[in-house]
């Protein structure tokens, strides 16, 4: 604690003393305390805040340190360009604190980011200003030439509003020969002054008697006011009525009704007749008091006449008088001292508040300062502040009737926006008084989320042969954050598609997530695509997630239907031998086609569309096979020309037509009598015979050779055979088929010169055998297989492409060479056939033996 009192005196005129400054600073646990003497002139500095609370100028600069009072006066003001405490108006301290003593300003020194609460309390210290004055100028007394020396008169004391040596301190009364002056201290400390015969009176010599009643303070210099006395004597009344007590102590609750009765009094007169009635009335020198209490003359019962309020006035003191007939009284105090009741209900004060707070603030953080008084005393005003436990906030008490609300959890903006805090100050009385004090709370945005997509997969269609720029689907992300922390932009990730970037295929609009087609697409070339999008928040640092979009290609009808079989050669004649004894429903042969489109777009159906003879052939719908549909007789041409087409079922749909050649025939020969016939345009006649010459020559020539090879390959693999039985190995043993392999329908439709051809489609599941045609030496099939599974494909391929034939196979190997037997059903008709597989060199030759012909 350290005390500073600098007083300055100075002799002038009139011998004037000023005291120019007065100065206690104190400083324990963040509270200063000044003293200064009332009536400073405005500006005059009361302290350095910067030098007793260790802040400087910068701090109360950046936290807009300002004073808080809880009055709201503002008697001292804070200069924080110099950081000192200056007075702001003329203090009075008798006007401020009237007789209390010590007086003292209490403000707190508030400062911000962060928050920090400094008490400040300022003593102001009463200087002689005021000199001592009585209520009125003159009093009258009445006084018996009967009475007795010692007989008493009340005065009223002199008031200065001025407290201790300041105050009043003496009386002087003037002259003294009947009277002399007696001052009273009460219990209670106060002091009242009576005037006290010790002489008695004589009307007949002096009537009356002018006194002169002095006060003196105890000021330098010494200030001093007077009142007049004049004491008029009565005659004939010898007994003055006596209080029963001197002084009446009563207590009264601050809410008793208008018209309790508090107090009785009583005085006595030993007077007779007249002479002892007594009157009953307050002093006239009584102030104030009187208007909340009533004398009745009568009875002496004081009432209370108006609302008593502790907080006001926490005693009264008034005079009382009890006079009879002939003038005589006597006086006496009551003390009324108000008892405090719970009637006032605290008062919540919000100084500062933080609103709005980041959801990301840490626990402990200060959000308000909260300023909770009650007028009321003792434990009427003792105050309990609390809020809901049910919230992630609490309060704390910084100083007597401080307290700061506080963040005591992690907060979720996701989850509670806004808090509605409701915070309740109660005070110990009984009953209790509580108030209420919402705050509304809001909880700003942080970046603590990432887009969210509502799955992590979605898929789209599109048909092929799109415009670039065609819309595809729209992602869309959310994010639970707000601001431009929820503002969302799409990216499409870089990644490859069939070796060229994402980008080169698709892009992606950034503010609506919507997946535009950059190119045109080919069903038939990709299928579907896997793209990934990236969902990216305007946060600091931005968050982002991924989905994954499926794009699939739906076919669409674009290519026409392509036909395997018959092949349409440019300059050769292809033509399909049917026997004139064929049965009805001979199969003559079977248009096989594919489409590459899928779905319906690749369901083919065939129609007959031109015909040399109508009513001799018929088209399978389905199946594309040609069929007599009557017995063949040897009136029909020779020469048959049908044309097929082939449409798919798209829409609209695509076809393609194909002309097949059909000899009707019993021999070879009479097929080449009318083989020059046979062309599809007659500038080639003349030409014709040199033609078919040459091609017979040609496949005799193949024939000749293909039979010579066969027979080279079977003996070899019988002494390949002879080879393995004399070494005595173990060699899995080789199903025996007798040398010639009969017709198992038995209907005779074959012929030992004919071979045929097998035709099928991957795409097509409906194929079959397809026809038959000449037999070219030139047509043997080289084929480079890896393993017996290429084999297995080639049937499976035969196999989707004739689903009502059926197919087996088996492999065995002796030493490098390799049989396959295929079994063949088909057109009603059962064939069994081996295929040898050469081993010897890279390349296999494949023959499919039907019966005795050899493919």
């Amino acid at each position: 604690i350290h005390h500073v009192t600098q007083t300055l005196w100075g002799q002038g005129l009139s011998n004037t003393c000023t005291i120019t400054s007065i100065c206690v600073a104190e400083m324990a646990l963040g509270q200063v305390r000044y003293s200064i003497p009332e009536e400073m002139a405005m500006g005059s500095v009361v302290g350095s805040i910067i030098q007793d609370l260790g802040l400087d100028v910068k701090r109360l600069k950046s936290g807009r340190a300002r004073i808080f009072t809880e009055d709201g006066s503002e008697y001292i003001g804070l200069n924080a360009e110099k950081g000192t405490l200056v007075v702001a108006k003329r203090i009075d301290r008798e006007e401020l604190c009237k007789q209390v003593s010590p007086c003292s300003l209490h403000f707190q020194i508030i400062l911000e980011n962060p928050m920090e609460l400094h008490r400040i309390d300022v003593e102001i210290t009463d200087i002689n200003d005021n000199a001592p004055f009585f209520s009125k100028r003159e009093y009258s007394f009445q006084v018996s030439e009967s009475a007795s020396p010692g007989a008493r008169y009340s005065l009223e004391s002199a008031k200065d509003p001025d407290v201790a040596h300041n105050a009043i301190q003496t009386y002087k009364l003037n002259p003294t020969d009947h009277f002399k002056l007696n001052v009273v201290s009460r219990p209670d400390g106060t002091k009242y002054i009576e005037m006290v015969l010790h002489t008695s009176l004589d009307r007949e010599k002096q009537e009356e008697h002018k006194l002169t009643l002095t006060a003196f303070d105890g000021g330098n210099p010494q200030k001093s006011g007077s009142v007049k006395i004049n004491v008029v004597v009565l005659d004939a009344n010898d007994n003055s009525p006596v209080f029963s007590q001197s002084v009446y102590r009563v207590t009264v609750p601050e809410n008793a009704s208008r018209g309790t009765v508090i107090l009785r009094v009583s005085a006595t007169d030993n007077d007779k007749g007249a002479n002892e009635e007594v009157a009953y009335s307050f002093s006239h020198h009584t102030d104030g008091a009187s208007s909340h209490f009533n004398m009745d003359p009568h009875t002496g019962e004081m009432t209370v006449i108006d609302v008593l309020d502790y907080e006001k006035a926490k005693h009264y003191e008034i005079d009382i008088e009890a006079t009879d007939k002939g003038g005589l009284a006597d006086t006496s105090k009551v003390l009324i001292e108000v008892s405090d009741l719970n009637d006032n209900a605290p008062v919540i004060s919000i100084i500062s508040l933080s609103n709005p707070i980041p959801e990301d603030s840490a626990p402990d953080t200060v959000i308000a300062m909260l300023n909770i008084k009650d007028l009321d005393s003792d434990k009427n005003g003792q105050v309990k502040c609390f809020i809901s436990k049910d919230l992630p906030f609490k309060i704390k008490s910084s100083s007597t009737n401080f307290y700061s609300l506080m963040s005591d959890d992690v907060l979720d903006r996701e989850t509670v926006p806004e808090y509605n805090i409701t915070i309740t100050a109660m005070d110990e009385g009984s009953p209790p008084y509580s108030t209420n004090k919402t705050i509304n709370l809001r909880i700003s945005d942080v970046n603590d989320n990432a887009p969210e997509f509502p799955q992590p997969f979605s898929t789209a269609f599109i048909i092929e042969n799109n415009s670039p720029g065609m819309s595809l689907i729209s992602v869309k992300a959310n994010d639970k954050d707000s601001g431009n922390n929820a503002r969302i932009s799409y990216f499409l990730e870089d990644s490859q598609l069939n070796g060229m970037s994402a980008s080169a295929y698709f892009s992606v609009n950034a503010e609506s997530g919507e997946i535009l087609a950059v190119r045109s697409f080919d069903y038939e070339q990709t299928k579907e695509f896997h793209i990934r999008v990236k969902a990216q928040d305007g946060g600091s640092p931005p968050l982002s997630s991924n989905v994954t979009v499926k794009i699939l290609i739906q076919d669409q009808n674009d290519n026409p239907p392509q036909v395997l079989y018959p092949v349409q050669t440019g300059g050769s004649l292809v033509a399909e031998m049917v026997p004139r004894s064929a049965d009805v429903g001979y199969l003559v042969t079977k248009v096989v086609a594919v489409d590459v489109d899928s779905g319906q777009n690749a369901w083919l159906s065939y129609q007959l569309q031109k015909a040399t003879d109508r009513a001799l052939f018929e088209v399978g719908l389905q199946n594309g096979e040609i069929r007599t549909i009557r017995q063949v007789t040897d009136k029909d041409a020779v020469k048959q020309r049908l044309t097929v087409i082939v449409e798919d079922n798209g829409q609209p749909s695509r076809s393609a037509t194909v002309i097949v050649n059909v000899a009707v025939a019993d021999s070879f020969p009479e097929v080449l009598s009318e083989f020059t016939d046979f062309t599809h345009d007659k500038e080639y006649n003349d030409n014709l015979t040199f033609y078919l010459v040459l091609a017979l020559a040609v496949v005799s020539f193949l024939f000749i050779t293909c039979l010579v090879v066969i027979i080279s390959v079977k003996i070899y693999r019988w002494r390949r055979e002879r080879v393995f039985y004399k070494s005595g190995g173990n060699l899995p043993v080789i199903p025996y088929y007798p040398p010639l392999y009969a017709d198992v329908g038995g209907t005779g439709t074959l012929k030992q010169a004919f071979s045929y051809e097998v035709y099928g489609t991957s795409d097509s599941r409906k194929s079959d055998i397809t026809c038959s045609r000449p037999f070219k030496y030139s047509d043997f099939t080289l084929i480079k297989p890896s393993s017996t599974n290429d084999f297995k494909e080639v049937i499976s391929v035969l196999d989707a492409s004739l689903p009502d034939s059926t197919w087996t196979f088996e492999s065995q190997q002796v030493s490098k060479t390799k049989c396959i037997t295929v079994m063949l059903s088909n057109c009603g008709k059962s064939y069994i056939g081996i295929i040898p597989a050469m081993m010897d060199s890279n390349i296999v030759l494949y023959n499919l033996s039907i019966g005795t012909n050899v493919l």
